[in-house]
């Protein structure tokens, strides 16, 4: 358990923890003048990016860079649908639930190594392995036999169906000649990792950069940018800064931020729709929660979510009620919490707690009183966090936001937590809310919407998915794992001679998937 908590940590930190970090090669130094000048010329683009403890796509899945260095044997094309990648195409025996890909016979590693079928058994079984820890295990969970049929054809057959497998197999590959046997949790090679992706690492220099050289021998032909350096910068305001200086030439900023640029004909702002969501994650290992779970949905009607997308994403997102609102699952005829002071307190009172002479509700001599905890460097949480803690306080909650630069995911209270996928509506469902799952934080149990996960997932009936979604959504709006705030549409601001973005493509969790096109991006 303890792996897995800190797998969790660093899952959070690559997707918004910006650690301590200056400019490129060292403050006001004269690489920094040459590399404005690279910047100019064309060659290279700097990415104002989060920071990386390792980069390893079995493991954890947030991070940014994955796209870059890594590719799997299907891809998502600019409308989030699956298309071909490793694999050519494949094939699938409906009576046997049995997968068949055909692999590409043009690509290498980057150290010049063929890719074959092993490498994709290899990393697929790797996530597979309890003793991996991975977060993404159940996504792999009805995998019953692979079978490598040659060095260009591997099967999967799986014990039920499960729609989005191909989804699934996205996932970026590893090189079974240099992990074989090897610890997926700690070794070097997740330092220096070797891919088969359009780029490939040149050199890391740690809390500082991530540079990046082109693969001129990558399948889909070498991309026109010659070098990303992933700059690590500490916080969002650090990145506006640094954009408005040059020292970087793209990055993810705050909605306030954003609208330093958008006048400024220098840049290019692309205000982007995400699946990308925001709450309270409560902690039911806590004995907090296993006491007072019934306060819940006081709790979530006391939250007022359209002044927290007014004033903190300036209009740049909408009201969160559940997990699938991108989707095309999504159910409106749920219990949406609206904001309802006066029910949040008539709840509250049904279930016999007590307001005391301090304006907060107490039962049994316990006080309603908790912390969110917020992970550094995330200015966005950090603002949801505090308004929140204000509304509830209103109602005679006494909710505390603490920002940390690490969580203790099994003592915790609570946390302002991430997620959302605009991928199959099994992906950051059946995960984060299914018992016992790998992206399951909480601890949340519900046989209900275990039920309905699984039906969902195993079935190709538009209709019968469709209604299957639905069931959990109410079952999970009835039995609240979290408190919805809101989706975060995202703002990049980027040089105006960077040309490529696909402006339209729905992103995902802390608004990855940029990068999804990169080979194809131009520098004018």
């Amino acid at each position: 358990m303890k792996r897995r908590k800190l797998s969790q940590v660093i899952a959070v930190t690559l997707a918004v923890c910006m650690l301590a970090g200056c400019v490129l090669t060292g403050c006001g130094s004269k690489s920094d003048n040459a590399n404005k000048e690279t910047t100019q010329s064309g060659s290279t683009l700097i990415y104002g990016s989060n920071d990386y403890t390792r980069i390893n796509p079995a493991i954890d899945e947030h991070g940014e860079i994955n796209l870059l260095l890594f590719d799997g044997l299907t891809a998502h094309d600019e409308n989030n649908e699956v298309v071909p990648g490793l694999a050519e195409y494949w094939e699938l025996d409906d009576a046997t639930n049995t997968y068949t890909f055909h692999l590409r016979d043009d690509v290498n590693w980057h150290d010049g190594e063929k890719f074959t079928a092993d490498d994709v058994e290899f990393t697929i079984k790797a996530i597979m392995d309890p003793d991996n820890e991975s977060e993404i295990a159940s996504n792999y969970e009805d995998v019953t036999a692979i079978n490598v049929i040659d060095d260009k054809t591997i099967s999967f057959t799986l014990r039920d169906k499960n729609v989005a497998f191909l989804d699934y197999m996205t996932i970026g590959i590893l090189p079974k000649h240099l992990l074989e046997s090897k610890d997926m949790q700690t070794d070097e090679y997740f330092h220096n990792p070797i891919g088969t992706g359009p780029y490939k690492i040149q050199e890391w220099d740690e809390g500082q950069s991530i540079t990046l050289v082109k693969n001129e021998d990558y399948y889909k032909g070498a991309p026109k940018i010659d070098t990303i350096v992933f700059k690590i910068v500490p916080d969002d305001n650090a990145k506006a800064l640094q954009l408005k200086s040059g020292e970087i030439n793209l990055a993810k900023v705050t909605p306030k931020d954003a609208q330093n640029f958008t006048d400024d004909d220098t840049f290019t702002v692309y205000d982007m729709k995400t699946a990308d969501y925001r709450g309270i994650l409560y902690n039911f290992n806590n004995e907090f929660w296993q006491r007072n779970k019934d306060a819940i949905p006081a709790i979530s009607y006391a939250i007022d979510r359209q002044k927290m997308v007014d004033s903190v994403l300036l209009g740049e997102g909408i009201v969160a009620y559940g997990p699938l609102q991108r989707n095309k699952y999504n159910n409106e005829d749920v219990e949406k919490y609206s904001y309802d002071p006066a029910k949040a307190k008539e709840v509250l009172e049904a279930a016999g707690w007590t307001l005391g002479d301090d304006g907060i509700y107490e039962r049994n001599g316990e006080k309603l009183s908790f912390t969110i905890n917020v992970m550094e460097g995330d200015q966005v949480r950090a603002d949801l966090a505090a308004i929140a803690c204000q509304q509830l306080k209103e109602v005679g909650v006494d909710a505390k936001a603490q920002v940390q630069s690490e969580i203790d995911w099994a003592n915790q209270e609570a946390f302002l937590i991430g997620w959302g996928s605009p991928f199959d509506a099994d992906d950051h469902t059946y995960k984060v809310f299914g018992t016992d799952k790998g992206s399951n934080y909480s601890g949340y149990s519900n046989e209900q919407v275990d039920t309905y996960l699984t039906q969902a997932r195993q079935t190709s009936d538009e209709n019968e998915r469709k209604e299957a979604y639905a069931k959990f959504q109410v079952a999970l709006a009835e039995d609240p794992a979290y408190t919805f705030f809101c989706y975060c549409d995202v703002d990049y601001v980027t040089n105006k001679k960077i040309q490529g973005i696909t402006k339209d493509t729905v992103l995902g969790h802390h608004g990855v998937g940029i990068f999804w096109n990169v080979e194809d991006w131009t520098i004018e």
